[in-house]
């Protein structure tokens, strides 16, 4: 699964709400300041290495405030640029270009910060293997999830769940509540879904291989019991005919997922890309009068 890149118009009721939460009853420093008249030029700037995501949201502000306004986006989505580049120009009545600054550099150095970190796991991963996908995970940030997923797509990696509507993942918690996992995968059938089970340990990795899962979550194994757990996978495989997909989760980290990739595990998702990525650092440089 892969999301679409962010349409500005099905996000603008979102950018609005930013707009009111941080202009509320108006920009008083800016209506004090800055005649009604008054033009400007300005850029956006990367002070760090990165890769774009979200630029046209970043441009959309800005519209919104005044249709005037033009913004001209010089890093194409996914991009890597370096420091110092010019990721966008804008020019249009000064007062929307002061007013909106601090909101469209917010969602800007939001999902370029998810897509630079996300690059970054991707890089390491692929360097110990070139098939495996580095997913993301539903950490995000409640209402942004589908701008944060983009964001992890721009960077390379692999949009997992969107939400509990379009997969089903068994795990420890449904366990308990369901009572076991036989009986709980023999429920989660019905729906019509690949099943995926969450597992801890080779005795659950053998139960899930035997009631018949899809697919394993292999949760917060080391590298070393990961590559003994597919292993088993593999011996799994051949003897029954059928194929198992393998995902890796929990403890990774840019340090360690190189490890994680080289034990030929299918994916692996971290939560990281959302819930940790810093925002990197761009600025919005106008140009002198």
């Amino acid at each position: 699964m892969r999301t679409l890149p962010p349409r500005p118009a099905s996000v603008r009721g979102l950018l609005k709400a930013a707009l009111r939460e941080d202009l509320g009853g108006g920009d008083r420093t800016t209506r004090l300041t800055v005649p009604a008249s008054a033009r400007a030029k300005a850029s956006l700037v990367a002070r760090v290495p990165g890769v774009a995501a979200g630029l046209t949201l970043f441009a959309e502000v800005f519209r919104i405030l005044d249709a005037r306004v033009t913004v001209r986006i010089l890093v194409g989505e996914g991009k890597a640029f370096p420091a110092g580049a010019r990721l966008a120009r804008l020019e249009g009545p000064a007062r929307a270009l002061l007013s909106g600054e601090r909101v469209a550099l917010n969602f800007a150095q939001r999902l370029c910060g998810i897509a630079t970190l996300t690059s970054r796991f991707v890089r390491a991963a692929r360097r110990a293997s070139g098939r495996v996908a580095v997913l993301d995970t539903r950490k995000t940030t409640p209402l942004l999830r589908a701008l944060e997923k983009y964001a992890v797509a721009c960077g390379g990696g692999v949009n997992h769940r969107m939400g509990l509507h379009d997969a089903v993942l068994i795990k420890d918690n449904h366990l308990a509540v369901a009572g076991s996992l036989s009986a709980a995968l023999r429920l989660a059938r019905k729906g019509g879904l690949p099943v995926e089970v969450e597992v801890e340990d080779l005795a659950s990795l053998r139960e899930a291989l035997v009631a018949g899962a899809d697919a394993v979550l292999l949760d917060n194994f080391t590298p070393a019991r990961l590559a003994r757990a597919l292993r088993l996978v593999r011996e799994f495989e051949r003897a029954r005919g059928r194929r198992v997909r393998t995902e890796a989760s929990g403890g990774v980290h840019l340090g360690n997922i190189a490890a994680y990739a080289a034990t030929g595990v299918d994916s692996i998702s971290v939560g990281a890309l959302t819930h940790s990525a810093p925002a990197l650092d761009l600025s919005m440089d106008f140009e002198p009068r």
